[in-house]
């Protein structure tokens, strides 16, 4: 996957890699910006003709009809929650702008919401890079300008003014470009070990403040503490409670129409038959895992199934929820199977090396983040076997957080900024070449100040595209169901 996003490796004579230089590596960074200034990163030209909605029509056509309503409702919500959904329409965007060509494995849509917290195989608690349906090798700084952009577009959200909101997108862009130099001068073994633990990151905040700073910030940190004990809760034991009443002896998942539908209200077929059914589909998904987690997955016998409606982007998109239990008491395992289609990169990055949309998820969710979920497996689709979908499954929940944007102060908005800017520098530094990056980067605020002067400008082309959809459902070319 990252053999065409290396360039400091170079075929020799007899066909065996060499490696360049680090100083090698610099020096053709520091060469792209012929190529491409820093400064040129400030560009937006929309393409003459752009129709954001018809890119949203466009997209949603093979996602499932009567849920496509509700994925318009909740972009329709504010500008943030139409961001949060349009990763379509800002990937034809940022094909029209100019690139210095260097490559990394991108999330695709790296806006502020698909960061977050969750267990590390060793249960410890990362905060780590969490949606990877978009990710495919592309151009490092389309990454960079979603996310720089959605701290702009959440900021204004939130009533920050425009001097607050340029401050949180340079805290994030400035945060890579600062971590991205100091990995270029690490092993890439210590940046493939780099990891963010939440417990350690706080602690290490807190020792870092004056007494006055302590009291100052009292009910941030008493929040920031709460969460972490929060996350602890949300487990596959806490799912089960949520989602699922003992019914005549059986677990069953309750019924949360359209939100939620078990199984046996989607199909006249008789449950036990369509579990069947379901179980030899897992035994390719079993295939996908690590010899020593299927053991553990042989534990765990299929009970029940769901379809569940997730997200705001992925709406439409089909995501079941999956009921496993042990038969020994309480023991029970909750995963979700979500549908994976094309990137919505690939018309403007390239295909993906791989022939399932799912297993490229998984590949690049791999590639991207510091640990991943053990339970973390693809479905590709053979329609001669009965499916006709690709599929990637993880758990439901471990441990997984979530910042509370809305509630957030202009400080916490800060701190987050920088976290999800030295995140993405991580991610980015595992697949792209590093010393590159660097020298393309700088030590001046060039490459900063150009990304923040693009997601001002993108932040007000978003809100002209959430007046263009709330028309569009005015005048009746989409629809909408806000309700849910």
């Amino acid at each position: 996957m990252a053999s065409d996003m290396l360039v400091q490796d170079v075929e020799g004579a007899q066909g065996e890699r060499t490696h360049l230089s680090p100083e090698e590596r610099r020096a053709q960074g520091k060469a792209a910006r012929a190529r491409v200034p820093r400064e040129a990163h400030a560009e937006l030209n929309p393409a003459a003709g752009r129709d954001p909605v018809g890119l949203l029509i466009e997209q949603e056509q093979a996602r499932v009809p009567e849920l496509v309503p509700i994925r318009h409702g909740r972009m329709l919500v504010s500008p943030f929650t139409f961001y949060r959904g349009a990763a379509r329409i800002m990937a034809a965007d940022l094909a029209t702008t100019r690139s210095p060509g260097l490559r990394t494995q991108l999330c695709g849509d790296a806006h502020l919401a698909n960061f977050g917290a969750y267990a590390s195989p060793e249960r410890r608690l990362v905060f780590d890079v969490n949606d990877f349906d978009e990710t495919l090798p592309g151009p490092f700084e389309w990454d960079v300008k979603r996310l720089t952009t959605s701290f702009v577009v959440a900021g204004r959200n939130n009533g920050f003014s425009t001097k607050q909101c340029r401050k949180l997108a340079l805290a994030a862009v400035g945060s890579y470009r600062r971590t991205m130099r100091t990995f270029a001068d690490q092993t890439i073994l210590d940046v493939w070990y780099a990891h963010l633990n939440v417990e350690d990151r706080l602690e290490e905040f807190k020792l870092s403040l004056s007494r006055k700073e302590l009291k100052r910030d009292a009910a941030d940190l008493l929040a920031a503490e709460n969460g972490v004990a929060k996350a602890h809760t949300r487990t596959s034991l806490q799912a089960v409670a949520k989602l699922t009443t003992v019914t005549g002896g059986r677990r069953q998942i309750v019924s949360d129409a359209p939100l939620i539908v078990p199984v046996d209200e989607l199909t006249d077929m008789d449950t036990a038959e369509v579990l069947h059914t379901i179980r030899g589909l897992l035994a390719s998904y079993r295939a996908t895992l690590r010899s020593d987690r299927r053991v553990l997955f042989d534990h765990f016998t299929l009970t029940d199934v769901a379809h569940k409606v997730v997200g705001v982007g992925s709406i439409g998109l089909r995501a079941w929820v999956l009921l496993f239990e042990s038969g020994l008491g309480a023991e029970t395992l909750v995963l979700q199977a979500k549908q994976a289609e094309a990137s919505v990169l690939a018309a403007y990055a390239g295909a993906s090396e791989h022939a399932s949309h799912a297993e490229r998820v998984v590949a690049g969710q791999h590639l991207m983040q510091a640990s991943s979920d053990i339970f973390l497996g693809w479905l590709a689709a053979n329609p001669a076997e009965g499916w006709t979908d690709d599929y990637y499954l993880r758990q439901l929940r471990d441990w997984k957080a979530s910042a509370d944007l809305e509630k957030m102060n202009l400080r916490s908005f800060d701190v987050y900024a920088r976290l999800c800017g030295w995140t993405l520098a991580r991610a980015h530094a595992r697949s792209g070449d590093r010393i590159v990056l660097a020298g393309y980067l700088g030590r001046s605020g060039a490459f900063d100040h150009a990304v923040a002067d693009f997601a001002e400008a993108y932040a007000d082309l978003n809100e002209r595209d959430h007046a263009a959809l709330a028309e569009a459902v005015a005048t009746g070319r989409v629809q909408a169901d806000s309700d849910v």
